[in-house]
């Protein structure tokens, strides 16, 4: 307060901010008036601050001394906290405590795991739920008809957020995930390996007929057009080795001389039905294969095996079809019984005659 110490009509005295202090407004002026009163001071004085508090990868986008508004710097993003600074009556600054990140793709990192599995990086505000739409389209070399087009949707608050996709095998994927609220999308291809195949449903037996005709039931596949079935036929002689693994596909005419296993019939899925019968040793050829007919005083195996090949790969699975019995000892057997039954008759007819003739003697 500044005063000459005068009270006469007149007289003024003015009021000033105290150190740390400025006139924000007002009126600090008071004059001694003919009523004998002093004037009313308005004046309003605020704390001074000094600068503006500094906050990482921000700027300042207004400010009047007492109030900041901060901003993040091109390329961040706010991520928490309050954007204002407020100097309060002690002459501090009450700094706002937002924190700005870098920018970085909604979606980074992006991996195929166990080949039907897709991970990721998300960047987002720590606790939010991102929605994801997953997209997905597949292509094949070897089937130009095929094509696998899918989506999926996902929500997740993971900063490691994961899905599987039920992808099929042989087939080549560009997958597409987008993250929605921060129209973010990233890209990947992928190619799904050859997988065993499924051995078909079959009707085991042990049979003894020289013309044994075996059966199964497969279920459609999308991989039938580079899928077949293979017949083996084992004899059973000294010690039966089978190696179902072997690339190797011997026909009759290889293996006669040696009386070893061979294939006796090949059979593209492609060109068969949900169910089959199979007469082995029928004499007709299957996919180049000679079904050629089982030898007398033998026994076999009859194994089948499924297999499925594309460029390198090749996988399978075998199961035991039939047992096939020594035809030699069936039809011996056949033949001493249908001799005995005629022999039974001859004799039946002989006793019945004399039985006859003795009545007529009598």
């Amino acid at each position: 307060m500044l005063w000459d110490n005068t009270t006469v009509l007149g007289s003024m005295i003015e009021y000033v901010c105290k150190d740390g202090f400025y006139q924000e407004g007002g009126n600090g002026l008071s004059t001694c008036s003919s009523s004998g009163q002093w004037g009313i001071v308005s004046i309003i004085c605020k704390a001074k601050c000094g600068p503006v508090p500094s906050l990482a990868n921000t700027e300042v986008v207004w400010q009047n001394r007492s109030v900041v508004f901060h901003r993040c710097l091109k390329g961040f993003h706010s991520w928490r906290g309050r954007n204002t600074s407020i100097c309060d009556i002690t002459g501090k600054w009450q700094a706002a405590t937002m924190r700005c990140r870098e920018i970085k793709p909604a979606i980074s990192d992006l991996v195929v795991f166990n080949e039907k599995c897709l991970r990721w990086q998300a960047d987002k505000y720590e606790e939010d739920t991102e929605n994801y739409r997953v997209a997905f389209v597949g292509f094949r070399a070897y089937q130009r008809s095929f094509h696998d087009k899918r989506k999926k949707l996902l929500s997740s608050t993971s900063d490691r957020p994961e899905i599987c996709l039920n992808l099929l095998p042989v087939t080549n994927y560009t997958i597409s995930i987008t993250a929605l609220s921060a129209r973010f999308t990233s890209t990947l291809t992928t190619n799904t390996s050859l997988q065993v195949p499924q051995a078909p449903e079959i009707l085991y037996r042990e049979v003894e007929a020289p013309l044994p005709t075996l059966w199964l039931r497969r279920s459609a596949n999308t991989l039938d057009s580079i899928s077949f079935y293979q017949v083996f036929v084992l004899p059973l002689e000294g010690t039966l080795v089978f190696d179902c693994s072997s690339p190797k596909n011997p026909d009759f005419s290889s293996q006669r001389k040696h009386h070893g296993q061979y294939i006796t019939a090949q059979l593209h899925l492609r060109d068969i039905g949900k169910e089959m019968n199979l007469t082995v040793g029928d004499g007709r050829y299957y996919g180049g294969f000679y079904n050629a007919p089982l030898q007398n005083g033998r026994d076999y195996y009859i194994i089948l095996r499924a297999v499925s090949q594309w460029g390198g790969a090749f996988k399978h699975s075998c199961v035991i079809w039939a047992k096939v019995r020594d035809i030699s000892y069936v039809m011996k057997v056949s033949s001493l019984f249908a001799g005995g039954s005629i022999g039974v008759f001859a004799l039946a007819i002989f006793l019945g005659y004399c039985y006859t003739w003795f009545c007529k003697k009598a």
